[in-house]
């Protein structure tokens, strides 16, 4: 392939170890491609061997496939209240969450981290349907905003929690999802 040549988010390469598959991103120095038996790879622009089966233009403005189903996920979100599955992080199964009193004449507490983190995520899902009740009310929209923000920083104050969640994306923000 000529390394003048930008691929365009859609086109169909062949590749001589992996095979057919589709650039579904385009960066500086490189392609996101999914291969149909490989999965996603990223491969350099610079490989000269990759060869062109579909051209589609980079001018062309399409979407990732990531990206649309992004988008898709956070419209679920914010107008369902449909309950996903949030994975705790492995190195906390079955780990124990110890609670021990100032006062060493009280008998600590232990709670299954497994047990606090379904209490942490219950709490983050009403907190998203309570967002979306405030966005659907009868509200002002100057009141709409007041309380928006307070429920941005109960968000930002729930991020210490997030070293017990296995992926990124469920993740309190400071910044409202």
């Amino acid at each position: 392939m000529s390394n003048d040549l930008t691929l365009g988010i859609g086109s169909r390469v062949k590749h001589p170890q992996y095979g057919k598959g589709v650039v579904i991103q385009s960066y500086t120095d490189s392609y996101e491609i999914t291969f149909l038996d490989y999965g996603k790879k990223t491969i350099l622009k610079s490989f000269l061997e990759l060869e062109i089966l579909d051209f589609v233009s980079d001018e062309t403005d399409l979407l990732s496939f990531e990206k649309v189903e992004k988008v898709f996920t956070r419209i679920i979100r914010k107008f369902s209240d449909i309950q996903e599955v949030v994975h705790i992080g492995n190195k906390w199964k079955g780990g124990i969450l110890n609670m021990q009193p100032g006062d060493r004449n009280l008998k600590p507490k232990e709670v299954p981290i497994e047990t606090f983190f379904h209490k942490i995520v219950m709490v983050r899902d009403r907190l998203r349907v309570m967002e979306q009740k405030i966005n659907t009310s009868n509200l002002t929209d100057d009141e709409k905003v007041d309380l928006q923000q307070y429920i941005t920083k109960i968000y930002g104050s729930l991020t210490t929690f997030n070293a017990l969640f296995a992926e990124k994306d469920d993740y309190f923000t400071g910044d409202s999802k």
